[in-house]
């Protein structure tokens, strides 16, 4: 039977925790395992878009972004596969939905569309049978389209860095996720939380990413694998490049290519759990 698609909201309210750097770098990790991914784009300033070097992409230049193909779905029109086709972007091993300004705009009509938080899911769907995993790099807030990505997503990833204000931020994005899936998306999971940025020669990384393993106890998987600070990996959006082109033997790259086989054997696990008893 053919895998089915996963998709994953890459989330955190706070900015600056490595979201975009993971959504990039798993993303090409999974498609060198021979994984078919996409990425999306749902921030309007386009980090994930820019990081990827798409050309022009903050000056209105690209004729079909996420923006329009979510406008296309709250009309209520017939799908325009022609349009999908038009947004997606080559970056590497793998393809791209861009963002842009013009997102703004979507956030607040979505106020008034019916069924607003699942736009994003509906604007998605037929896209699935396309790919193995779709990772959704989500805006550094709780609005609306970041409500869209995790009632969009089967599971969420959640990049944190060793600090105290990104640490205590983590509380209302669980509360956000807890309600998504009590209240719209009952099947959406936490994959993990992924510790971003880490300098363990300090005491203070340390000691909060072991307080954080501490309190989350077995109730919330803490990736094992740690992304390290490194500037080799600052530098990868300026020159358009994932970290497996830009610095490929370096702790990063091993870093993000032990997540993304971590990641494939969660999928492994639910679906060996999913099979009925007595099959093996």
């Amino acid at each position: 039977m053919e895998d089915k698609c996963k998709v994953i909201a890459i989330a955190n309210q706070k900015g600056g925790v490595g979201k975009t750097t993971t959504a990039v770098n798993l993303g090409v990790a999974l498609g060198f395992s021979g994984k078919r991914v996409l990425l999306i784009d749902t921030d309007p300033q386009g980090s994930l878009t820019k990081s990827c070097k798409i050309d022009n992409a903050d000056a209105d230049a690209l004729d079909v972004t996420l923006s329009e193909l979510m406008a296309n779905e709250m009309t209520g029109e017939d799908k325009d596969y022609s349009l999908i086709n038009k947004a997606i972007k080559q970056f590497e091993n793998i393809d791209l939905i861009p963002a842009n300004i013009s997102l703004s705009g979507t956030e607040t009509a979505l106020f008034n569309c019916m069924s607003r938080e699942s736009v994003l899911k509906r604007t998605i769907e037929p896209l699935k049978q396309k790919y193995d995993y779709i990772l959704i790099d989500c805006m550094p807030s709780l609005g609306m389209m970041t409500i869209n990505a995790l009632v969009a997503a089967d599971s969420v990833i959640i990049p944190c860095e060793p600090s105290f204000l990104s640490v205590k931020g983590l509380d209302l994005l669980l509360h956000s996720i807890a309600k998504v899936k009590r209240q719209i998306n009952p099947n959406l999971k936490i994959d993990g939380v992924l510790m971003t940025m880490v300098d363990s020669r300090t005491v203070n990384a340390r000691e909060i990413t072991g307080a954080l393993r501490d309190a989350m106890g077995n109730n919330i998987n803490v990736f094992n694998i740690e992304i390290p600070r490194s500037v080799r990996a600052t530098e990868c959006p300026n020159v358009g490049e994932s970290i497996f082109i830009h610095d490929p033997k370096g702790k990063v790259a091993d870093a993000y290519a032990v997540l993304s086989k971590e990641v494939s054997g969660l999928e492994r696990k639910a679906q060996v759990r999913s099979r009925p008893y007595g099959i093996r």
